[in-house]
Order: C-alpha cells, then structure tokens, then sequence
C-alpha cells in the first residue's frame, strides 16, 4: 500500500525532468536522486522501509520539489463568535426606596413581571415599570390584592406608607381626594328643588317643570337636532326599572358553550361576507 503510491508522483517527476531542453546541474542532481530513491523503493518490500533509507529521501533537493497545502479560508464558526456573548441589558432596580422620582421615571427594568406596577406606576411594553406621579418610590406587598405578588408604588409624602388601608381614600395627582359618588335620594332631592312653573301662551300656570326642560323649551333647535340625556342617566335606566342582569356562574358549561358558539357563527358570517366583497372587486376590475 505504501510503495507504489511514493514511486508513481517520482517517477513522473523524474521523466519531466529528463525531457526538459536546458538541464541544470541542480536538475542533473536531482534526477539522479530519483534514479536512486526509485531503485531503493523498488527493493524493498511493501512496508519495510528503514530509518537510513527515509533520511536519504528527505534531502534538501528533494524536498524543494514537494507542494505543501496551506488553509484557502479560516476555519468554521469564527465568524458569530462575537455573538455567543451579548452585552448586558442592564436590567434589575433604577431607583431605591424613598427616592424621589418624576412622572416618566424609570424605577425597575425586568424580563417578565418578577414586579407588578402598584399605586401612581405603570408598566411598559417590556416590562419596566416607571412612576405615572412625582413622589417618592416604594417596594410593598398587598396581601388583600394579591398573595404572592410583589408591587412598586409612588407615595406624595416622604414619610408615606404603601399599601393604604382597604376602603381608605387614594391620592391622586395636586393631593386630590377621591369623594364618593352622590346617591340616587340625594339626585332626586337636588331636582325636586329647581322645579319652576310652566306657564301657558295665555299667562297661567300649567304644571312644574325642571330648570333644563324650562331652558329646552326655551331654546329653539334646528330640523333634525334633539337634547340627549347624559351618559350616566342611560347607564343607570335598567337599574330605575328594576332590571337585574344574572350573575356570572363559571360552572355553567352551557352557556359557556352557547357563547363560543355565537362567536364562532359571526366570525363565518363576517368571514363570508368579506370573501364576497373581494369576489365582487375582482369581478369590477376585470
């Protein structure tokens, strides 16, 4: 296996050099170094060449002759290796307890919600939670909201406490109070007393009506324009009627599955109706 695969390339590079018109004396060296590495390989066997024998080949004219292969690119995975370590995202607390903060001010920056935003904070879509009001930050727990979770809230004073009590009034922005809503009896006494007389074409007293239908009947509107009521009166017209919506069971799996199936109705109706009007334009354009 050895012999013959060192006897072919030598014996072509001794027959190139006998062909050649203008011999050297090097090359004249050279050809009777092959002539004789030739014979020594020949008469030995497959794989019984010597020490003594292999030193005679290596000469310093031989080896000039030889090629030796060097790499033609680097070697793989040397290109992304900057990318296998990243620079830090510089993630973890901005801002300790009891430090001053602006509204937009970075408190936490994470991955994940490790904290959740409490009270005059918000999160962002990343994750990092910043102060919504200027104050002073604090990092509490609020067993009644949540068991396990951790919060990041602004308090307006210095020596502030979070979270407040349950049913204690919250602060908001310019130290304002949150006051509770007004009752129904409490409404209907308020317009009882700016009831003012109707009084007719001829001068005489009709009935009583309120201060704002006085000022409609007053005021002249265009064709087409009517007075509205307000937002929270409508919102309120099933509570005056006696109207009561069920409250919610989630172990009620029929109606759960009425609703997903109501829905699933309107996305194939909407889904029709939009195939149809893209059939309708295709057929205009052509």
């Amino acid at each position: 296996m050895f012999q013959p695969r060192l006897l072919a390339p030598l014996r072509a590079l001794e027959r190139g050099l006998t062909r050649a018109p203008a011999a050297t004396t090097t090359i004249r060296n050279t050809s009777s170094l092959l002539r004789n590495t030739s014979s020594i390989l020949s008469a030995t066997s497959n794989n019984s060449i010597t020490q003594s024998k292999l030193t005679a080949l290596a000469s310093p004219t031989l080896l000039q002759f030889l090629q030796v292969r060097h790499a033609s690119h680097a070697s793989q995975g040397t290109a992304n290796r900057h990318s296998r370590d990243p620079a830090g995202k510089r993630l973890g607390a901005k801002r300790t307890t009891g430090e001053y903060v602006v509204p937009g001010c970075i408190i936490f920056r994470q991955r994940g919600t490790k904290w959740f935003p409490g009270e005059n904070c918000a999160m962002g879509r990343d994750h990092t939670i910043y102060a919504a009001e200027a104050g002073y930050v604090r990092y509490y727990l609020d067993p009644e909201r949540h068991p396990d979770r951790k919060y990041i809230g602004v308090v307006f004073e210095k020596d502030g406490k979070l979270p407040t009590p349950k049913n204690a009034p919250t602060r908001r922005k310019l130290n304002r109070v949150a006051v509770r809503f007004e009752p129904e009896e409490e409404l209907i006494a308020a317009k009882q007393g700016d009831l003012v007389a109707k009084v007719g074409e001829d001068g005489t007293q009709v009935g009583s009506a309120t201060k704002v239908e006085a000022a409609q009947a007053a005021v002249q509107l265009r064709p087409g324009y009517m007075y509205r009521e307000a937002n929270w009166s409508i919102g309120r017209a099933a509570e005056k009627a006696g109207i009561t919506a069920k409250p919610y069971n989630r172990k009620n799996r029929w109606l759960a599955w009425r609703k997903r199936t109501a829905k699933a109705d309107r996305a194939a109706q909407m889904k029709s109706l939009k195939n149809k009007k893209k059939g309708a334009k295709k057929k205009g354009g052509k």
